[in-house]
């Protein structure tokens, strides 16, 4: 006979036992554990066993004053797993008792069962209360690894703007001061950054790309920026105000800024209604507008955002700031992205900011637009060449 253990002590003085508080569902638990699992220290085949026992537990919810014990046998845990060898299980639930998340409540001859005396009863099995117990510690370490996961994503796509931003302005570099070996290095560092970015890169890679790429900027930035410079954005706002007037459809393409209302067909409220189903282009190109005239069409940005704008990809941080404030949730500010590439949706959003007072529903015009662009039917240069004419006529 296998003698008692402390687990089984700690049962007969309380036969009882059990953790009262908010109940939990097993599942959406499971979910959060299998996010967090590396700061848990348990692996993907843990979690598969780990399953396995959650199933044998009546209730979709943990915790209340319900006994969380659940007693299967080897076999029928094995047969559960779908023929998972014993001992391969039996490795499993060592980690997920080492890792504090099961706890054994072992019998006298090492059986599982319940013993009913009464209105009492004793379990002996696998006690889930420690996985309940941690729940909230579970899903703090699953929103940290989200945060994690965000804060790398949204520094990859800084970094593939940066990228364009550099491969366009090493073309205008050559255009107007041809022959210094500065375009070449820009040109390159763009190739190599977009060969990495072929990679999953970590978030110290990403910064490591961020800050060689933003002094490479700056240093063509403050070269080409001169006289020469300034006439070609005149020109360039020239031919925008120009395309401006000649498309009378582009003047009404965005009635929510001139009424107050949301666009036609857009929702009311930001829900997570699916945009036109259209493949996204495979290139998309830096936006003709100068980026210098969308600060000059927007100047409340700089109430909201206070570093230095001199390249789009500093332009898309500023937007990915303003976003939430202005109630456009992530999944839309994702699609209108994906339609209309970062630094277009990037202007649309500090655009509508500058009009905010006159949008109902932030994130359902947003979405309008979205599906107009996934349509082909939507420029940010009316937009913009809009909020310059009610500037000058105030």
């Amino acid at each position: 006979m296998r003698p008692i253990s402390h687990a089984h002590l700690r049962v007969v003085e309380r036969p009882e036992a059990s953790v009262s508080g908010k109940p939990v569902n097993k599942w959406e638990l499971l979910r959060e554990l299998s996010k967090a699992q590396a700061a848990f220290g348990v692996s993907e085949r843990d979690l598969t066993v780990l399953q396995g026992l959650l199933s044998f537990f009546p209730d979709d919810a943990l915790g209340g004053n319900a006994e969380m014990v659940v007693f299967p046998s080897n076999k029928a845990i094995c047969e559960r797993l779908n023929g998972m060898p014993c001992s391969t299980m039996r490795r499993h639930l060592a980690r997920l008792v080492e890792a504090g998340l099961l706890m054994r409540r072992d019998s006298p001859n090492g059986k599982r069962y319940v013993r009913k005396h009464g209105e009492e009863h004793v379990a002996f099995g696998f006690e889930l209360s420690p996985l309940y117990c941690r729940s909230e510690e579970i899903a703090r370490a699953a929103e940290a690894v989200r945060e994690a996961e965000e804060r790398v994503r949204r520094l990859r796509e800084v970094v593939s703007l940066m990228r364009r931003d550099l491969a366009a302005l090493a073309e205008f570099g050559e255009e107007i001061r041809p022959g210094l070996g500065l375009w070449d290095q820009l040109r390159d560092m763009a190739a190599l950054t977009a060969r990495a970015l072929r990679r999953k890169l970590s978030l110290e890679d990403l910064s490591a790309y961020r800050a060689e790429l933003e002094a490479l900027l700056d240093q063509a930035r403050n070269l080409i920026d001169g006289p020469e410079t300034e006439e070609m954005n005149t020109n360039d706002a020239r031919f925008e105000r120009h395309h401006h007037n000649s498309n009378k459809e582009s003047i009404d393409l965005e009635p929510a800024l001139e009424k107050g209302g949301a666009a036609a067909g857009a929702p009311d409220d930001d829900t997570d209604a699916p945009v036109a189903d259209v493949e996204e282009p495979d290139t998309r190109q830096v936006p003709k507008i100068p980026l210098h005239l969308v600060l000059a069409a927007c100047p409340s940005l700089k109430t909201f955002y206070h570093a230095d704008i001199r390249h789009w990809h500093q332009l898309f941080d500023a937007a990915c700031h303003v976003r939430p404030a202005m109630g456009i949730s992530a999944s839309a500010w994702e699609e209108a992205q994906r339609f209309m590439g970062p630094e277009q949706a990037s202007i649309v959003v500090v655009a509508m900011l500058e009009r905010f007072a006159d949008i109902r529903s932030p994130g359902g015009y947003l979405r309008a637009l979205t599906s107009k662009a996934a349509a082909g039917e939507f420029s940010c240069g009316p937009m913009v060449m809009a909020l310059i004419g009610r500037r000058s006529a105030a």
